[in-house]
């Protein structure tokens, strides 16, 4: 593609990056139509960016007419919005299923900030684009993703309800303490120096939650 630069990345972080995101949009009730548009999409914005990538690239990359293409998604905003919600569809089952298994609040919140920042945080730090997808977000992903923090909160409430009571005499609710968790953890996920130092954040947040439900 003439005047245009890949972004650089190592073969195996670049494999790893497809596979993962493959996996999610596998894992989702999508026609087969839908998953070959969003894996050749993925594949076409690990190279070259979301911002320089066109719906041209796209239909070129999944050997398909842009016809095709636009009857399935109207923008690079509509794939993105279906990763997103590929993705958290398959963090909330994992976590979910986590949960069944577990029981008192601590251990229920480390299986939350497992899946729902340290992993991300991983997958993020272990690909060198991740950031030049990130500024791709137009508003209606962007929206997709305040969506996908909503349903994080009303996981995280779902734990918290049995110590309504306590919470209460602390002076919130389940809902008003899930909402700070999740938004808490995203921004530790963000400004963290490393994976330790998000680890401890995590764990200073946890213990919080912990006091607040004992008092």
């Amino acid at each position: 593609m003439p005047g245009r630069q890949s972004v650089r990345v190592t073969e195996s972080v670049y494999l790893s990056f497809i596979d993962s995101f493959c996996a999610f949009v596998n894992m989702s009730p999508m026609t087969e139509q839908k998953t070959k548009i969003l894996e050749a999409a993925l594949r076409v914005f690990s190279r070259y960016g979301v911002k320089r990538t066109s719906m041209a690239d796209i239909a070129q990359e999944a050997k398909m007419a842009r016809q095709t293409l636009y009857k399935t998604f109207r923008s690079k905003d509509d794939i993105l919005c279906a990763y997103i919600r590929a993705y958290s569809d398959d963090v909330i089952a994992q976590i979910e299923q986590e949960l069944s298994r577990t029981q008192g609040l601590g251990v229920q919140l480390d299986v939350i900030f497992d899946k729902m920042t340290v992993a991300g945080f991983d997958l993020v730090r272990a690909t060198p684009n991740a950031q030049d997808l990130q500024d791709g977000f137009d508003d209606g992903s962007r929206a997709e993703l305040e969506i996908t923090a909503q349903r994080f909160q009303a996981v995280i409430a779902s734990v918290l309800m049995p110590y309504q009571a306590a919470l209460e005499r602390a002076g919130t609710s389940p809902e008003r303490l899930a909402e700070f968790i999740q938004r808490s953890a995203r921004a530790a996920k963000s400004y963290a120096k490393n994976r330790e130092h998000l680890l401890q954040q995590l764990e200073t947040l946890k213990q919080l939650c912990l006091q607040a439900a004992k008092a």
